[in-house]
């Protein structure tokens, strides 16, 4: 199923799990119906299975928002002791999404289906919300630990056979370029790696990079992260400087909050130092994962000027996150988007791509931990590989099974809503133009092309090559409007076309 014709079934109030492989395209495609469905007035509720993933949509965790916390089982009279604050959101929602679904335990999403069954006194599943699962079962799992109770994937709970989700499994890919990383990857998944797929891997471990290549490395554990970035910020020579986040909302929610953000508290740099952006600039010039180098720091602000691997040079300045609840904002934290970049882990590179990287999998210790760090990269030839180990080339035998049954589904599925792709297409290659009741539709095409004198029209191939071409040397969305002829929403819609998720916000 392609991204469009997703989008087109969320937006028709269809419960859904969108899922596919790392690449497809999930977060672009839930951006853009979170942003559809507020622009509709629907009250849309953003949640994730952790904290780093809520922050990434601008929600919070799944489990706060239910207020299930850390409980094992919805406590008793539950209903009756929760606060006017959290019952007044879950009333309000509309739509509630759940980022991250892998990770869920099937006994917690029962959980929250019996909360929005007890607090909207309505026995129907999540009583009456549109529920948007998103997620990819291959990817990192529920973790059960000894001392609490035991649990599986999602589609082992007992509302998911009441919920009867619409499956929309996203079949192109946006990250990778390269045939032979895709057909590891997915030999990865299918759990068929072969010795070509291993061989292939392994000649990386004997690949170096080219000592000025600018890249990070992927560590499984987090004290290997912490070693190599503070061993590497002290040989720099020069003067440190740091800057203090400041926060607002209450010390409980900014202590949520802070665990999901991942520019740290106090961030250390000095001049030379490799640094990563933790969040998509407004003006493109830098994405979530991209790398750089301090070069400088701002005479009157002292802020970092770093120079990115894409080319651009950008004084950072503070950027804000924020931590939301439905419609309440409960806390933020302000802080120049950036963290040293020598090393990361896995997990923490979850939804980025990496234009290089160095990865060590020698201490991978559960299913899928590979997958995750080899999918972040486009292509082998910018993937440096330190070791491996097993566990890293294993993934979930429950995902597989559960794999084949859920691309079984999404076929019948993408049948049952073919009659959607003709509206997929148009808001794809079309800005949404509200004719008022009674008006001529031709006298108003004509009234655009006025200004827009290419205003839908089909794309030809030289414009879409200039459309490539200017964007990529920063050509803002205003100036490509106006080289092209068309309306700012029609050039962003073709932009993303081209580029894949989150390439604008």
């Amino acid at each position: 199923m392609n991204q469009g014709l997703a989008l087109e079934i969320m937006l028709a109030g269809e419960s859904v799990l969108l899922t596919g492989p790392a690449g497809a395209g999930k977060t672009f495609v839930l951006n853009q119906f979170i942003r559809l469905a507020k622009s509709d007035g629907k009250h849309v509720s953003v949640t994730a299975t952790t904290g780093l993933a809520a922050t990434h949509l601008g929600g919070t965790t799944i489990h706060s928002w239910a207020g299930i916390g850390v409980n094992d089982f919805v406590p008793q009279g539950f209903a009756d002791h929760v606060a006017k604050g959290r019952r007044e959101i879950i009333e309000k929602t509309d739509v509630l999404i759940i980022d991250e679904i892998s990770m869920l335990h099937d006994y917690r999403l029962d959980m929250v289906d019996e909360v929005c069954r007890l607090v909207r006194k309505k026995d129907e599943p999540f009583g009456g919300i549109q529920i948007v699962m998103s997620g990819d079962f291959f990817q990192l799992p529920p973790i059960n630990r000894g001392d609490s109770r035991a649990g599986g994937f999602v589609v082992n709970s007992t509302v998911w056979q009441e919920l009867d989700p619409t499956i929309c499994y996203l079949g192109e890919q946006h990250r990778q370029d390269d045939e032979v990383l895709l057909d590891v990857l997915n030999a990865l998944r299918a759990g068929d790696i072969r010795r070509h797929h291993a061989e292939k891997l392994l000649e990386r471990v004997a690949v170096q990079p080219a000592e000025d290549a600018i890249l990070t490395e992927l560590h499984t554990v987090n004290i290997d992260v912490d070693t190599l970035n503070e061993k590497k910020l002290a040989e720099l020579e020069g003067d440190e400087l740091f800057y203090t986040q400041t926060t607002t909302g209450s010390d409980n929610y900014v202590e949520n909050l802070q665990r999901s953000v991942l520019a740290p508290s106090v961030l250390r740099v000095k001049q030379g130092a490799l640094v990563m952006a933790v969040k998509n600039a407004l003006d493109r010039k830098y994405v979530n994962g991209s790398l750089g180098i301090v070069t400088a720091f701002e005479p009157s602000t002292e802020y970092p000027i770093v120079e990115f691997k894409n080319g651009r040079t950008v004084t950072m300045q503070p950027d804000t996150w924020e931590l939301r609840d439905g419609d309440k904002k409960r806390a933020s934290i302000t802080q120049i988007p950036l963290r040293l970049a020598w090393a990361i882990t896995v997990h923490k590179s979850q939804g980025m791509t990496l234009d290089a990287a160095r990865i060590d999998l020698r201490k991978a210790f559960v299913e899928g931990m590979g997958y995750v760090a080899l999918s972040r990269v486009k292509n082998l030839d910018n993937l440096y590989l330190v070791g491996i180990n097993r566990m890293a080339l294993q993934v979930s035998e429950d995902a597989q099974q559960i794999d084949v049954l859920l691309r079984q589904r999404a076929e019948s599925d993408q049948k049952k809503f073919a009659h959607l792709k003709k509206q997929a297409t148009k808001r794809k290659d079309q800005p949404v133009v509200k004719a008022k009741q009674g008006s001529n539709w031709q006298e108003k095409i004509a009234k655009m092309r006025e200004t827009y004198p290419k205003a839908y029209m089909p794309w030809e191939k030289a414009d879409d090559e200039k459309l490539k071409q200017d964007f990529q040397n920063g050509g803002s969305l205003k100036q490509l409007s106006k080289t092209l002829g068309r309306h700012e929403g029609s050039i962003k819609m073709r932009l993303q076309k081209h580029f894949g998720e989150d390439i604008i916000e």
